[in-house]
């Protein structure tokens, strides 16, 4: 069986949803799915996350579904209870990483300066967000990161889109980014999961051709 790491790394774009209305939740992974991204994180920015979490990991199990904007440790208690697998903080609060390694969750907390990155590795981890990315260097900062920290490999979100993701991904301190275009707010109220699959498709399409020209 694939381990988080893997099936992060051979999805590379993993949307990134602040979904309003639960009901929207499955029908929404199963686009996804079809499109060829089995990754989703579901932001804690709405009161429905909990319910879209555990909608998704009942109806469509095979979706490896993360919970993001997790700021709290009872928001941590409520996505395991939920259904996920991963918890995905904006910032690092060491009680939510302390809670999630003693409870066999995966956790990624947000790192942007050294100064995090080390309390990151002191915590034991090796694998954190960087948020945000774009507003926080980019490309240019996680190339600099990678010198002293070639140890610790990163989630970039914020600012990224299917223009500038393959300059990301070609990082060798990447395991993923995550992009909120995929299932943006329009398409979600629309129920337009024709569109979100296509979305989804195009990613899968890059993800593949990328790790085609590294063969």
């Amino acid at each position: 069986m694939k381990n988080i790491i893997q099936i992060m790394k051979e999805t590379g774009i993993i949307p990134v949803i602040a979904i309003e209305n639960a009901s929207a939740a499955a029908p929404l992974a199963e686009a996804l799915m079809r499109g060829g991204l089995p990754v989703a994180e579901i932001t804690f920015r709405t009161t429905a996350a909990a319910k879209a979490i555990r909608n998704i990991a009942s109806a469509v199990p095979d979706m490896l579904v993360c919970a993001g904007t997790v700021r709290s440790v009872q928001q941590a208690e409520l996505a395991a209870d939920s259904g996920a697998k991963i918890v995905i903080s904006p910032g690092t609060n060491n009680d939510v990483v302390r809670w999630c390694l003693k409870n066999n969750m995966a956790v990624f907390p947000g790192c942007v300066t050294p100064t995090e990155i080390d309390n990151a590795l002191a915590l034991g981890l090796s694998t954190v967000k960087f948020f945000p990315a774009e507003a926080a260097g980019g490309v240019a900062m996680l190339k600099a990161l990678y010198g002293p920290y070639s140890d610790m490999r990163f989630m970039p979100t914020g600012g990224i889109s299917l223009q500038n993701a393959a300059q990301y991904l070609s990082l060798p301190n990447v395991i993923a980014c995550g992009g909120s275009w995929i299932c943006g707010k329009a398409l979600l109220d629309a129920r337009d999961y024709a569109a979100i699959e296509r979305n989804a498709a195009e990613c899968a399409a890059l993800v593949r051709g990328i790790r085609e020209t590294r063969l």
